[in-house]
């Protein structure tokens, strides 16, 4: 009997998507509009997405330009971009707000390698988690007689190789973001 490995497969594929998210949101020497994905001001009475409240595009390597689709939101906008706590100026004139990123400090550099590092480790443990759960079904279907003892290491194996996978693929994502982190 083969034995199903795609619900693993997906999991670890939502789990590399789930770095790659988290990691997205840890700020580098460029401004994206990413970065601000977790500011949620206050708009009609309840916390909204600032993608929601605005158009959001970058200006140069270091401003972003926000440009409110209501003109009356613009001062709840700058209290959640404040109130965020992300380390950027913000500014505003007649046409939105212009958000400034201030050069990486080696210092900061560091809390951010630290920060991706780990992110990077939550997503290996989740992984883990994966793979004893896939190993649980395995042994249920072992002892169920549905495969014997070969049929069970074979198994094992290829699920280690998938895991194996999954963290190389978790390793590549973090190399990656070190790269732009350090540049």
């Amino acid at each position: 009997m083969a034995y199903d490995f795609s619900k693993l497969k997906t999991n670890i594929k939502e789990t590399e998507e789930w770095l790659v998210r988290e990691l997205s949101g840890v700020r580098t020497g460029r401004a994206a509009p990413s970065l601000l994905d977790a500011v949620k001001p206050e708009a009609y009475g309840t916390r909204t997405p600032l993608r929601e409240l605005a158009a959001i595009s970058t200006e140069d390597a270091r401003t972003l330009r926000v440009i409110p689709w209501d003109k009356d939101l613009l001062k709840a906008i700058e209290k959640g971009i404040v109130d965020a706590d992300l380390g950027i100026g913000v500014s505003t004139d007649d046409q939105g707000l212009r958000v400034s990123f201030p050069e990486l400090t080696s210092e900061r550099r560091t809390q951010l390698l630290k920060i991706a590092g780990d992110k990077t480790e939550q997503a290996k443990v989740t992984l883990r988690s994966h793979r004893t759960e896939a190993l649980k079904g395995l042994e249920a279907a072992e002892k169920a007689g549905g495969m014997g003892k070969d049929e069970l290491a074979r198994l094992k194996i290829e699920l280690q190789k998938l895991i194996d996978a999954g963290n190389e693929a978790l390793a590549k994502v973090l190399e990656k973001k070190d790269a732009e982190i350090s540049h």
